[in-house]
């Protein structure tokens, strides 16, 4: 048997898959924080009940509508990304000029609210949603069992994660958005229409959550717990990264994803808090974090 550092191949290869597949949902929410953060300066608290009701309105289209993954993987993140963009429009964009505490606050309060209201009606436990029958089963690699649906759910976040980086950083809508928070008076004289980019902006984190909603769905179980159970890791992720840093995010959330599955296979008893000690020595040497710029 084929070993590494004294550990089986197939051990160490699994473990490695698994922190690829929870490092791409890292990088995708850490993403959505990462935008909303470094272009409307608002710390998004709300990012994990986002994901969660990502992932219910799939399993609710399924239920009542019969609309399978393939269009649930679209119309869900519209969906969620309409009602972050409600909320931002009617509510969040009214704290712009306050303490940033007061954003926090907020969509701290929104989380807990839209939690709440799913575990009454819905409990704690979750829910199954079935693998599409086209990413059924697996292949042999060899030297290990790959399930697809895993591999999918690692390609389908990095086409995404690149895509989001290329739209803000390569375009001009991207460059619209930058100056926009940067200058917003400048930008709105030259006839652009700032409080409706900071609205796209919004609500395109939230889109955002949502589709690392429907991905995780058939993962794991759906669940009004889900989103409160990963945020806290993913703002740890945001910030090694650096905040605001949207290349950052992508980068760290794939790292510390397969840091964590690997330390489950050289020091299991660690695996729960690797990222959190990793942040904490990250901040001790670089606090603005690895890709994020020194104020």
């Amino acid at each position: 048997m084929t070993m590494i550092f004294g550990i089986p191949l197939q051990a160490f290869l699994g473990q490695l898959l698994i922190g690829l597949i929870n490092g791409s949902f890292y990088a995708l929410l850490s993403l959505g924080l990462a935008v909303i953060f470094g272009l409307l300066r608002v710390i998004n608290f709300a990012h994990g009940a986002q994901y969660m009701l990502g992932a219910f309105v799939a399993m609710l289209m399924l239920q009542y509508l019969g609309i399978n993954y393939w269009f649930a993987l679209v119309l869900a993140p519209l969906v969620v990304g309409l009602f972050g963009a409600i909320i931002e429009r009617t509510m969040l964009s009214r704290l712009y000029d306050l303490d940033p505490l007061y954003g926090l606050l907020f969509t701290f309060g929104l989380a807990l609210t839209i939690e709440g209201t799913f575990r009454y009606f819905y409990g704690s436990s979750g829910q199954p949603y079935n693998v599409p029958a086209a990413l059924a089963g697996g292949t042999n690699l060899g030297f290990m069992f790959l399930p697809i649906y895993r591999g999918w759910v690692v390609v389908i976040s990095l086409i995404a994660c690149i895509g989001t980086w290329l739209l803000i950083e390569k375009t001009k809508l991207g460059a619209y958005l930058r100056a926009a928070t940067e200058n917003p008076t400048l930008v709105q004289a030259f006839g652009v229409n700032v409080p409706l980019l900071l609205t796209l902006t919004y609500g395109l984190g939230a889109a955002l959550a949502a589709f690392a909603g429907v991905l995780a769905a058939p993962v794991y179980q759906v669940s009004p717990l889900m989103g409160s159970n990963i945020i806290i890791v993913v703002f740890a992720v945001v910030v090694v990264g650096g905040m605001g840093s949207i290349m950052g995010a992508i980068l760290t959330g794939y790292m510390l994803g397969i840091a964590e599955g690997l330390t489950k296979v050289f020091y299991p008893e660690a695996s729960n808090i690797v990222i959190f000690v990793i942040m904490a020595i990250v901040l001790l040497i670089r606090p603005a974090g690895l890709f994020g710029r020194d104020a």
